[in-house]
């Protein structure tokens, strides 16, 4: 009597075990696509409202005198996808508060503007 001493896998196994390999792998990289774009848009977010603070500080220790103007800030958007994902697909942000007013973003996919408006003691948000 002969003994089977059987060692490894057969053919048939390592291909259905690469096949739900790829099934999983295929499932994953869109889900991990749209957490990457929601990401940047939360790196954009954040970008945007310390602007808007910086501007909103240099607004309020402006002496209401001077001539020097307040320098724009300028974002580089890190989004790559039209609207906001993590917005339902929304077009518009809202950043700023109740007390000094909310400031309504536009989605970008380049760069906004923060201004300071001394004459009018406000902050603009502008999508270019």
């Amino acid at each position: 009597m002969k003994k089977n001493n059987k060692k490894g896998f057969t053919l048939a196994e390592l291909l259905i075990v690469v096949a739900i390999i790829a099934v999983l792998v295929a499932i994953a990289i869109p889900v991990f696509t749209a957490q990457l774009e929601k990401s940047r848009e939360a790196t954009d977010l954040a970008n945007l409202r310390g602007a808007y603070a910086e501007q909103m500080t240099a607004l309020l220790t402006w002496d209401g005198k001077s001539t020097t103007t307040i320098p724009d800030i300028t974002i580089t958007a890190k989004q790559t996808q039209d609207n906001w994902q993590s917005y339902g697909n929304s077009a518009k942000a809202n950043i700023g508060n109740d007390t000094w007013g909310k400031v309504e973003i536009d989605c970008s996919t380049s760069s906004w503007t923060v201004k300071a408006d001394t004459a009018n003691n406000k902050i603009t948000v502008t999508a270019n």
